[in-house]
């Protein structure tokens, strides 16, 4: 990991990158998910200054009601559709169906990846 990244960022970064093509988590459950509850704008904040050779999956990660962060239509929010319809993933009136795509990782799992 980056030196120049401090530990909740690394924490951040590091579940992000835990996530499955074909699914999706919100800001909070990647926030609580890292140890750190209540932080989903950190997460925000760390996707928009996250390096680009870390390839992080950012168009897996939307609003907690499965909303794109990006007003529909925009540039944004037509490379982050693209993306995820690339993983068989739904968009309809720019919403994901959480239930259907969300990302559900046991406690054991996160916690061992993590740790690695």
């Amino acid at each position: 990991m980056k030196q120049y990244l401090n530990q909740n960022q690394q924490k951040i970064i590091q579940t992000i990158q835990q996530i499955p093509a074909g699914c999706v988590a919100s800001y909070g459950q990647l926030a609580d998910l890292a140890g750190l509850p209540g932080r989903a704008r950190l997460v925000g904040k760390v996707l928009r200054s996250a390096p680009d050779d870390l390839k992080l999956p950012w168009y897996r990660i939307l609003r907690a009601n499965g909303a794109l962060a990006f007003s529909a239509g925009s540039e944004q929010a037509m490379r982050q559709i693209d993306r995820l319809a690339d993983e068989g993933v739904e968009v309809i009136r720019n919403k994901v169906d959480m239930k259907t795509y969300g990302w559900q990782p046991s406690l054991a799992d996160i916690l061992f990846k993590l740790e690695q």
